[in-house]
């Protein structure tokens, strides 16, 4: 087996090599594997967002629609899609510093919930994707990733069609948390994708330093004091 490697990431790639002329292996040094979830209503963009993104030929599970879905799937705003996942789409980004991102695109059906969890298990944070067409589709999502105790940022995707709305307002009718990060991008533009997840990473990373430090203090355990004895 060719046992090439690719070279690593420059600061000015953070994405590292391109899927199609880069390397499926690591590097053979220390590294920091990250795994994230790309989550999101159907038909948001998930797909094409790590399409976009993947140093690796990405794989995805994608199947024809058919009559049948169409009376489950809620086709409004995406009139155009043809197929949709039904198991996970995955790739893979290398950021400076020796950061691997390992990606797992859910599927965004209400059918799909028991897979989405078994996918959920072991992930650092997930990036949900939205369309401003429909971001009440956008709530039941981020409900299971509330629920599973998973940090995350929100990418609001850019359709041809959809609404341009002010960061602040998205924020408002989305019922963000101050801390959540919030950013617009294009999920078909490898940059604007990768300053969302890299926007998700740091939100990650801060929380993680934070619960550290808290941990570390005395008299304290995962951010709540500890009982005092009494005599």
């Amino acid at each position: 087996m060719d046992s090439a490697l690719s070279s690593p990431p420059s600061p000015g790639d953070p994405a590292g090599a391109s899927a199609a002329g880069g390397s499926i292996y690591l590097e053979d040094k220390p590294q920091t594997l990250v795994k994230l979830l790309v989550a999101g209503p159907f038909g948001v963009g998930k797909t094409t967002f790590i399409r976009s993104l993947s140093e690796t030929a990405p794989l995805h599970t994608e199947e024809v629609m058919t009559q049948t879905g169409a009376l489950v799937d809620d086709l409004a705003g995406v009139r155009d899609k043809t197929t949709t996942t039904v198991a996970i789409d995955f790739g893979r980004l290398t950021l400076p510093g020796d950061l691997v991102l390992y990606m797992f695109g859910t599927p965004g059906q209400r059918r799909f919930r028991p897979l989405w969890q078994d996918i959920a298990r072991g992930a650092l944070g997930a990036l949900v994707l939205a369309d401003t067409r429909r971001l009440a589709d956008s709530f039941e999502v981020m409900d299971m990733i509330e629920e599973a105790g998973l940090r995350y940022a929100v990418a609001v995707n850019s359709f041809p069609d959809s609404p341009s709305h002010h960061p602040d307002t998205l924020r408002d009718h989305l019922d963000l948390h101050p801390d959540t990060p919030l950013v617009v991008c294009d999920a078909r533009s490898r940059d604007q994708s990768a300053d969302a997840l890299i926007a998700l990473v740091g939100h990650v990373l801060e929380v993680l330093d934070q619960q550290q430090q808290d941990d570390s203090t005395p008299g304290r355990r995962h951010g709540h004091q500890q009982p005092q004895e009494t005599a």
